[in-house]
């Protein structure tokens, strides 16, 4: 009795889906409006619209700049009806969401309308850091 190949690819693929399931984190995401310049992490350049500022949850005295994550919406975090969509988005970390801040990340309007409805205003997100 021999192995098949393409069932060896399957449980590899099944294995990493879980592995990146296992790693990402919950929190919650709100969003800003452009112009996304100037930032804390990188000033007046242009880093375009899928950007991101963290809260000091991820900023790490500044070592989060550059980061990359995978957020997708997992569930409103209000009262509003059917606050998520499906899918993700990869953004950028290029400021910091200081006091006041009400996400874990807040994301650019951009960035935060291919996962929820910006109606929604705040959402429940799972994100998890991609290698650069």
């Amino acid at each position: 009795m021999g192995f098949n190949i393409g069932s060896v690819f399957i449980m590899v693929g099944i294995v990493s889906c879980l592995i990146s399931v296992a790693h990402a984190a919950q929190g919650n995401a709100v969003f800003y409006d452009p112009p996304y310049t100037p930032s804390k992490c990188y000033g007046n350049k242009n880093n375009g619209a899928m950007v991101a500022g963290v809260s000091d949850a991820l900023w790490n005295g500044g070592a989060a700049c550059g980061r990359r994550y995978r957020v997708s919406c997992v569930r409103g975090a209000n009262k509003a009806p059917k606050p998520c969509k499906q899918g993700s988005v990869v953004v950028t970390v290029v400021d910091y969401c200081s006091r006041g801040c009400e996400g874990d990340i807040n994301l650019s309007k951009d960035a935060f309308s291919r996962i929820a409805d910006p109606n929604a205003g705040k959402v429940v997100i799972q994100y998890d850091h991609l290698p650069t």
